[in-house]
């Protein structure tokens, strides 16, 4: 099934220039961005993203984190795009990342970790809703 997924390309991997590079490995792997654009998220506007996370400890500073320095958010289209970016992009823990995966290859810590992608289809749907009309998404 043909599914979309957010991707961000976050403030450490914007910051080393390595957009294009972690772009082509996503079109390398068979997904079309259907979507892009590179902004400043505000840090109300990251409270908001990751609302989900506010009870845990890391929220705070994942917010800072996000809204730090420019984002590059996409939307990504593919037969089953979410499960196949979530291993593309490889573990969390970059020292857990399997090799050739987008955090595996530029993450620089746990909480650096280059880039995001929804979990599930509901995340997906609220995440690209969040950064995108619908005639922004033009596949």
């Amino acid at each position: 099934m043909i599914e979309w997924t957010l991707s961000i390309i976050k403030p450490d991997a914007t910051r080393r220039n390595l957009t294009g590079e972690i772009d082509n490995i996503i079109e390398s792997a068979g997904f079309r961005i259907i979507a892009q654009k590179r902004i400043l998220i505000s840090l109300e506007q990251a409270k908001k993203f990751y609302e989900i996370h506010a009870s845990k400890p890391f929220y705070d500073d994942l917010c800072k984190f996000l809204s730090s320095e420019p984002v590059v958010v996409q939307v990504l289209e593919k037969e089953n795009a979410i499960e196949e970016y979530r291993q593309l992009m490889g573990a969390t823990n970059p020292t857990n990342a399997a090799e050739g995966t987008i955090r595996k290859r530029f993450a620089i810590s746990v909480d650096q970790n280059s880039v995001h992608g929804s979990d599930a289809p509901e995340t997906a749907a609220r995440e690209i809703s969040f950064f995108f009309s619908n005639v922004e998404i033009v596949g």
